[in-house]
Parts: structure tokens; C-alpha cells; sequence
């Protein structure tokens, strides 16, 4: 029987949690080097190395016993997909209903359009707030796109790579991730069309008056090393024995995520991604959780991507409320708490109303069979 990692889930909702924060904080500090939470943003980069860990110890030896292709895209669609269309449900709703957005007559057609691509979670070509995001009605979608992508890489080619082609992967994709950040100044991007200044990359590869690139670029460097660095630590069982390996690991990831804002931030971000990362699921993978802690654990992890997914649309309206309506700190403090606490509630109730169910009844009408 499988070793089961309950601090890996513990972790994953600290990360979400830290995330759901730093949006909050963010519509007050929209400015990174401000922020109070620098770093919130990394909290996608750790998913993406709890995922290749996860889905190497899930899927790894199972290819062996027969499954194909088309019944882990089938598995992984259902895992994911549904709360993507949730997410977009509630993107629309929030969007239609806000009355602080700055396009207050919008083409219903376009608007449709836009519903259909959330669905299907492809990238929109057309934009409904001009923020120029490849997921408008619910941001964080670009994340799992990258997440499908990451995926489909590895049925089709990580899950025959031996570990030094693996090792290969990974160095390469480590380098890469480190340049872009360092270029950059950090890798807090990946989101949508607009134009990112570069120190060197945009002029070597779109000439000297560029201007940038397209930021939506970086999407699938920040997606590489971590997703392949997880499989690759799930393969060689590398893990670190730490006592209270739980609270020690979310400390450590709040630490990284709050700490300061300095020039050297494009390395840091490097660092936190292709150093710390890999040492925090390891140790909470090779940690011993029982108890109050792991029940604490278990109702994290089942909350994370659901509260993750379904806040983002409320922060649109949160957003540009502070923007034009400028309330008092205090205010803005008192919102912040009560949205905080309807994200929990609107989470675990996604969960267990809609999730779940839809989720049971997926796995029966098309994994009867497999």
C-alpha cells in the first residue's frame, strides 16, 4: 500500500491560504516592492512542484498496470475541471454585477465569448477589463492552464524520461527560470498579454526597440522547473526527517513569502524556486503528522483549490472598489477579514455541494471501465 503524504496536503492549503492573503493586501499595495507579502506570488511556483511530486507517487507505476494516455487526461480532467468552470461561473456573475469595473457598457456577445473560452480554460483573445489577462473572468486560471500543460508534457514525455534525462530536464529548465527571473527582477508574471520590461532578453530575441515581451512568455518557464524538480524529488525518495515538519514547513514558506523586497530580488525568487521549494516538500513529505494536526492537514488540502479558484473574481470587485471609492485603511482592513472568511465558507460549501458530487458522478460515468 502507498505511502500517504498528509503534511504535502497540509501545505498546499498554507500556500493557498498565503496566496488568498496576498491578493487581499494586494488591491491596497498594488505595488510589489510595497507589498507587505513581497513574494505572494511564488505560492504558484510551490504548486506547481507539489503537483510533479504528486502525480509522480499517483501515476508513476501505473502506467505499467495499463493506463493509457486518454484515462489519465480523463482522471486529471475530472480532478481539475470541474471547479474551472465553477470558477468561471462565478467570474461572470461577479463581472456582470460589479459596479466599480471601468467598462460599464460591454458587448454581450464578446462577453459570451469569453464565458466559452473560461470553459474550456484556453487563453481569450478578447478582454472584458482591460487588464489584458489570458483568463479574465478568473485570473488564476492562467496557473492551471500551465497545470493541463504540465500534464500533458508529462504523459506524453515525463513519464518515459529515466532520472538523467529527468536531471537533464530540470538543470535546463532551472537555468532558463533563473534567467528570465533575474532579467525580469522576479517572476511574479505569467498572466496575460502586456508587455514586461527586460534588461537583455527582449532585445536579443525581438530586437533593440522591442520594448518587452509578452509577459504570458514566462507562464510556461515559471510552470517547468518546479513541475519536473517535484517528479524528479518523487523519484529519487530523497526526503528530510524534521520534527513538527508541518508548522516548521508553512513557517518557513510565510517567511520566503514576506520576506523583503531588494535589487537582488530576481535571484531570490530563483533561489526560493529551485532551493528552498524542493527542501520544504521534502521534509514535508518525510514528515509524521497524527492526530488534531493531521485532520487540520487533511480539511486544508481539501479547501486549497477550491479557495484558490473561486476568490479571485470577489478581488476584481474588492480591487476596484479601494481604487475608486478610497476608503479609510480601517475599512479596507474590515473588508478584507469578512471577504477572508467568506472565502472559506464559499470554499468548503464548493467543495462539498458541487465538487465533490459532480466530481463522484464524473468518476462513474467514465472511469467505470478504466
Amino acid at each position: 500500500m502507498k505511502p500517504h503524504y498528509p503534511i504535502l496536503d497540509g501545505l498546499r492549503g498554507t500556500a493557498a491560504i498565503l496566496v488568498v492573503i496576498f491578493h487581499l493586501m494586494e488591491g491596497f499595495y498594488p505595488e510589489l516592492p510595497k507589498h507587505p507579502m513581497h513574494h505572494g506570488y511564488l505560492a504558484v511556483d510551490f504548486f506547481y512542484l507539489l503537483s510533479g511530486f504528486v502525480v509522480g507517487y499517483a501515476y508513476d507505476d501505473r502506467w505499467a498496470k495499463g493506463m493509457t494516455v486518454k484515462q489519465f487526461f480523463k482522471i486529471r480532467a475530472i480532478r481539475l475541471h470541474p471547479l474551472v468552470i465553477l470558477g468561471t461561473i462565478i467570474g461572470a456573475i461577479c463581472f456582470w454585477f460589479d459596479p466599480y469595473k471601468d467598462m460599464q457598457v460591454i458587448n454581450i456577445g464578446k462577453f459570451i465569448a469569453v464565458i466559452l473560452f473560461g470553459f474550456t480554460l484556453l487563453p481569450a483573445p478578447l478582454d472584458v477589463r482591460g487588464w489584458g489577462e489570458t483568463h479574465p473572468l478568473d485570473g488564476p486560471c492562467w496557473s492551471l492552464m500551465q497545470e493541463y500543460l504540465a500534464n500533458i508534457l508529462y504523459a506524453i514525455v515525463g513519464r518515459k524520461l529515466n532520472k538523467p534525462a529527468l536531471w537533464t530536464l530540470v538543470i535546463i529548465s532551472a537555468t532558463v527560470l533563473t534567467i528570465v527571473s533575474v532579467d525580469h527582477g522576479d517572476v511574479g508574471t505569467g498572466w496575460g498579454y502586456g508587455k514586461i520590461q527586460s534588461r537583455f532578453i527582449a532585445d536579443f530575441f525581438y530586437g533593440p526597440n522591442s520594448g518587452g515581451y509578452p509577459n504570458v512568455l514566462v507562464a510556461p518557464v515559471r510552470m517547468m522547473f518546479p513541475f519536473f524538480a517535484g517528479l524528479l524529488l518523487f523519484r529519487t525518495g530523497k526526503l528530510i526527517r524534521i520534527r513538527m515538519a508541518y508548522t516548521v514547513c508553512s513557517l518557513l514558506l510565510a517567511g520566503l513569502f514576506f520576506f523583503p523586497w531588494y535589487s537582488w530580488n530576481g535571484y531570490f525568487d530563483a533561489a526560493c524556486i529551485i532551493f528552498a521549494f524542493p527542501v520544504i516538500v521534502a521534509a514535508g513529505a518525510g514528515g509524521q503528522i497524527s492526530g488534531r494536526w493531521a485532520k487540520l492537514c487533511k480539511f486544508s488540502g481539501e479547501i486549497s483549490y477550491p479557495i484558490y479558484i473561486i476568490h479571485y473574481p470577489f478581488i476584481y470587485i474588492y480591487t476596484f472598489w479601494i481604487a475608486k471609492a478610497k476608503p479609510a485603511p480601517e475599512t479596507v482592513l474590515l473588508i478584507a477579514i469578512g471577504l477572508f472568511s467568506l472565502f472559506m465558507v464559499l470554499a468548503y460549501a464548493a467543495l462539498k455541494l458541487y465538487d465533490e458530487p459532480v466530481r463522484a458522478w464524473l468518476k462513474k460515468k467514465y472511469l467505470t471501465a478504466g
